[in-house]
């Protein structure tokens, strides 16, 4: 499985590449929206974690991308508190799931498991 983390805080970045690794995944970091809009026009994916609110494009800027190339990707957005329309639009646009920061990595990953129908 090839994660895509998009992620602009350094802590919560390296956070949760350690735990997807330890959980068998190939994850591919950026650190803003644009770059991770390159990384969706070149590159499959089987997952996509994304901050909504990062340098040079948003969370929501890569969701829409992901509807104009038709790339049916499921998406885990974090969000931190007090971005409730944001969140909602992300669900319009295609969002398979959200989690308000800070969060538990334990947690992230049975979202992810859902998401992917694992185990």
């Amino acid at each position: 499985m090839i994660a895509l983390l998009a992620e602009d805080d350094e802590l919560i970045l390296k956070t949760i590449e350690h735990k997807l690794k330890k959980e068998g995944f190939s994850v591919t970091l950026t650190r803003n929206g644009l770059e991770a809009i390159e990384l969706l026009k070149k590159e499959n994916f089987d997952l996509i974690i994304s901050d909504i609110m990062m340098p040079f494009a948003s969370g929501i800027e890569i969701l829409a991308e992901l509807k104009a190339l038709k790339k049916e990707i499921p998406v885990l957005m974090l969000s931190s508190m007090g971005q409730e329309e944001i969140v909602l639009e992300a669900f319009d646009l295609g969002a398979s799931d959200f989690m308000i920061k800070p969060f538990s990595p334990n947690e992230l990953i049975i979202r992810i498991n859902r998401l992917l129908k694992i185990k």
